[in-house]
């Protein structure tokens, strides 16, 4: 008995293979090697006033992942006339800084570029992260435990800002109505 063996060029290939991606929710057809992790640790986590733009579609997808922390310490300050918090790019001194962990593909990064005011405000920069707890979604690291694992997390911190600022309060958690009493102004009302 004869099996019958399909041979496709790889033209054809790449179509097949593009008509189902198309099948698949936006989210999903992203590849992974064009997504990137964000740690973020101030008003665009859950429940504070900037995470509306991770949510938007417009902006690009981004996928919650976790809870984590930096793992050196940083200076978290909330700083100028409008209470914003400050990552200041001071490894070694401060505290190790809570925050939550995204995947976002190449669409929302340049819009977090952009809605940080990346490189005048703030600086897109690599930190290590230590994972707290894990979702467990598609692109969740393999290997140990949450607890005991890390990865490099894109970050926007700044390294220019005033000296004063470095004689500020360090907060390890950021939440704009915190006991800190430093509402943050939304960028709405300014």
């Amino acid at each position: 008995m004869r099996r019958s063996v399909s041979v496709l060029t790889s033209a054809a290939k790449t179509t097949v293979l593009q008509n189902r991606l198309l099948l698949l929710p936006e989210a999903w057809r992203v590849s992974r090697a064009a997504m990137a992790h964000v740690f973020v640790y101030g008003t665009l986590k859950r429940g504070q006033p900037n995470h509306k733009v991770l949510l938007d579609d417009a902006n690009g997808c981004a996928t919650f992942q976790g809870q984590g922390h930096t793992v050196e310490p940083y200076p978290l300050v909330i700083a100028g006339e409008h209470n914003i918090p400050y990552l200041l790019n001071l490894p070694g001194h401060g505290h190790r800084v809570a925050g939550e962990i995204y995947t976002v593909d190449e669409r929302m990064l340049r819009f977090l570029d952009e809605f940080e005011d990346c490189p005048i405000m703030y600086q897109r920069t690599s930190v290590r992260t230590a994972v707290l707890e894990w979702e467990g979604a598609p692109h969740a690291p393999q290997g140990p435990p949450a607890a005991e694992q890390t990865l490099q997390c894109f970050v926007y911190s700044t390294a220019t800002y005033p000296p004063e600022w470095v004689h500020l309060q360090y907060h390890h958690n950021y939440d704009s109505l915190g006991k800190h009493g430093l509402r943050y102004n939304p960028r709405e009302n300014r």
